[in-house]
């Protein structure tokens, strides 16, 4: 007979919506477990996010030494990187940060639980794994997140066709890269190996890559990638990819083919709702394979809620840790809701790209008169002095009443730049809010300033209209 234990709340999924929820139900005082078959953290911590942007900032410092001779700095003839010694470093730094969540669950305290959720009833769920156990709870908090999908027409072998799991894993570089889809994930990537040397191809099946950023922004990346000779084929659909003793070849719908060392499929995600015993709980999930929740992450069944890739379209970890929390206040008696009216989103290219709100293009469909203010770093004392020049920052803001619908950034620090328009919006702000604040300089963050005074039609640094 199993173990049976009682908590007040049981998280199912370690991940960035998972582990916040737990933390934030357990300071309540409430007992609460949290479940999950691998390592705390998820995609995100694991084989996502934090993994990726350690080599992105290893390509990064690898570029700038190359600039070095434009600061006066001589580094002569014999420049190299060691990608083996790249990898180690990502897979200390990411254990070092899995260590430290794992001490902070302890901490809380959490008891974590290792083995795969599956309800058998809303307040029940049985766990098989290392801790086979049944878990009696007054209120699950579902937090399963998602899986890189495959394709039936280009399954993944892991070794040359690849998802970004494997191509993270990676202890040596491929010579060249084919990269089937243009969204954050396949940019990024692409972004990243050609810093790097390799030689990158990117297959987009619509017309063009980043379909979901503003005209300004996909322009200006496009422009990028293709000046650094990443190549760029757009409203291309993979018909299939082989492999052979070379690599592998991608064949296109209109025939046209590509070979290449290795392909990374970068297509869209699988959501984790299938094997957890939904239908048991009696969860209703929508066409598209989400589960329906409300602004305070309930789901149909009231002592159930749902975070993450699996609540939302919005797949982003921040989103999911937010979700997290109100879900975790909600679930010990709180009244917590979810807004989307000011989310994020950063691509960590180079440049790097942030953005919120809406662009101009969606402002105008939504029928505000809407109007842009934009700013070049090539304006800026602080991007010339670091040598960062490329890129802008723009504010889309109504002209009738002046508030801030959205901002976009294309440069360096773009991730950080982006979090003052974040409050802004989140706030409802207008565009004076910005131009009467004082911005510190020489710094980056003064293309703000410049962009506000740009749409408030009183532009300082930049000619007249």
């Amino acid at each position: 007979m199993q173990n049976q234990q009682n908590f007040d709340v049981v998280v199912l999924g370690g991940g960035p919506g998972g582990y916040p929820a737990a933390i934030k139900a357990s300071q309540s005082g409430k007992s609460v477990a949290l479940i999950d078959p691998n390592d705390l953290g998820g995609t995100c911590l694991n084989r996502g996010c934090i993994p990726s942007k350690i080599l992105i900032a290893n390509a990064e410092f690898y570029k700038r030494i190359q600039e070095a001779e434009k600061f006066g700095v001589k580094i002569g003839n014999n420049l190299s990187f060691d990608y083996a010694v790249m990898a180690e470093r990502k897979d200390k730094i990411v254990a070092k940060k899995r260590k430290g969540l794992e001490g902070l669950i302890r901490a809380n305290p959490i008891v974590h639980i290792q083995g795969m959720g599956k309800f058998t009833s809303p307040h029940t769920l049985k766990v098989v794994g290392k801790d086979n156990v049944i878990l009696e709870a007054k209120k699950v908090i579902i937090a399963t997140g998602s899986e890189p999908r495959n394709m039936s027409a280009f399954p993944f072998d892991h070794v040359k066709i690849l998802d970004s799991t494997s191509l993270l894993a990676l202890k040596s570089l491929p010579k060249s890269l084919v990269i089937v889809g243009g969204g954050v994930i396949g940019c990024e990537f692409a972004s990243l190996y050609n810093t790097l040397g390799v030689e990158v191809t990117i297959v987009e099946m619509l017309n063009s890559i980043l379909p979901m950023e503003s005209q300004a922004v996909i322009s200006h990346l496009s422009k990028n990638f293709l000046n650094r000779g990443i190549k760029i084929l757009t409203q291309a659909a993979v018909k299939g990819i082989v492999t052979n003793d070379d690599g592998v070849i991608v064949t296109l719908a209109e025939g046209e083919t590509i070979s290449a060392s290795m392909a990374l499929v970068a297509v869209g995600r699988t959501l984790n709702t299938s094997n957890i015993g939904l239908d048991a709980a009696g969860v209703i999930v929508e066409k598209n394979g989400i589960i329906a929740v409300n602004d305070k992450m309930e789901t149909n069944v009231p002592s159930i809620y749902a975070v993450g890739d699996i609540s939302s379209t919005f797949w982003l970890a921040h989103v999911a840790t937010r979700q997290g929390l109100v879900a975790g206040e909600n679930a010990v008696g709180g009244n917590a809701h979810m807004s989307y009216a000011a989310v994020p989103s950063v691509i960590f290219t180079d440049p790097e790209i942030g953005s919120v709100g809406l662009s101009l293009e969606a402002a105008k469909e939504k029928g505000y008169n809407a109007v842009v203010g934009a700013f070049p770093f090539a304006a800026l004392a602080k991007s010339e002095a670091i040598n960062e020049t490329d890129g802008f920052a723009q504010i889309v803001i109504d002209k009738d009443t002046g508030q801030i619908l959205g901002a976009q950034v294309v440069g360096f620090e773009a991730s950080s730049l982006i979090a003052e328009m974040v409050v802004a919006i989140t706030n409802e702000l207008t565009v004076e809010s910005i131009t009467e604040s004082i911005h510190a300089h020489p710094t980056i963050a003064e293309a703000w300033l410049e962009a506000a005074l740009q749409a408030d039609g009183t532009p300082l640094h930049l000619p007249p209209k």
